[in-house]
């Protein structure tokens, strides 16, 4: 167990109205900064999806992001994925959603019945951005529908492996440690190629796109210079035509402090949490 799930209940479902209003008032900013930088760097409108990281946010939080108008959410940790996911998907399908669940209806997973009005509801993906251990996958593969964090052959395989084994095709996103910074994860980018064409070509998993943290540098260069070429690397696998490569499209990168950046250097998923939720009381 997280330390911090002993001092904050992660289930609670109701939140003051001023708390909603401040979460609510959080999404249309970053909404308002997402559009302006699309329109800064001559992209489509609608060409950058918006992740809420929901790190360490209850229930009643999350609600109060999607009832103003999020539609992407994603979670750092397996433990908090299992503690929330029941509550959370019930909560959505009360609403018309299904929280986005591999191979089933959010409804499944939270153990409830499903039905074919499942089909006609809009779905809310469900991310893994954070790092996932081989004995956490089975947390993760029965509600995420993409997991965004995988660095390594051997991760892969194992999810692979767990996937097929549950007749499911789980999204991936290959992580790219572009930075060079020893804090973070991520596959160095000189093999990102390579390991992308292998991830492609395995069964139960579908390459998805990139994903990389910004370098924890005051330089807009050396972030920009990070972000440019995450997206070269893309740019590449699509190219090669290689198995499984085709929709490798996504590019997760830029957070709260960086996003507009990102956005100009081509991001297509941006991952905020800060900006939306305020401050993290833990870590």
């Amino acid at each position: 167990m997280i330390a911090y799930m002993d001092h904050k209940d992660l289930t609670n479902e109701i939140i003051d109205v001023t708390r909603a209003q401040e979460i609510a008032d959080g999404v249309h900013r970053v909404m308002d900064g997402i559009a302006q930088a699309e329109s800064g760097a001559g992209r489509s409108a609608g060409s950058v999806k918006l992740l809420a990281a929901t790190k360490t946010r209850d229930i009643g939080e999350i609600l109060a992001a999607i009832d103003a108008g999020v539609r992407m959410i994603g979670e750092n940790r397996p433990q908090e994925i299992a503690v929330k996911t029941p509550g959370l998907a019930k909560l959505l399908a009360e609403r018309g959603f299904d929280l986005g669940v591999v191979g089933a209806g959010a409804a499944g997973a939270a153990g409830a019945a499903s039905d074919s009005r499942a089909a006609e509801r809009e779905s809310i993906p469900f991310h893994l951005i954070g790092q996932l251990q081989a004995n956490k996958i089975g947390k993760v593969l029965p509600v995420v529908n993409t997991i965004e964090s995988v660095d390594s052959i051997e991760l892969a395989e194992k999810i692979a492996r767990r996937a097929t084994m549950r007749g499911i095709t789980v999204g991936v996103l290959l992580e790219v440690n572009e930075s060079g910074e020893e804090s973070k994860s991520g596959c160095a980018p000189s093999h990102a190629i390579d390991l992308a064409k292998r991830i492609g070509a395995m069964g139960g998993l579908e390459l998805q796109g990139l994903m990389t943290i910004g370098a924890h540098v005051d330089d807009e260069r050396v972030i920009r210079a990070g972000f440019a070429h995450l997206r070269r690397t893309r740019d590449q696998i699509l190219a090669s035509g290689a198995e499984g490569t085709a929709n490798c499209r996504e590019l997760s990168m830029g957070m709260t402090h960086d996003m507009d950046l990102a956005i100009e250097e081509g991001s297509t998923i941006v991952r905020v949490g800060t900006a939306i939720f305020g401050e993290r009381a833990f870590i």
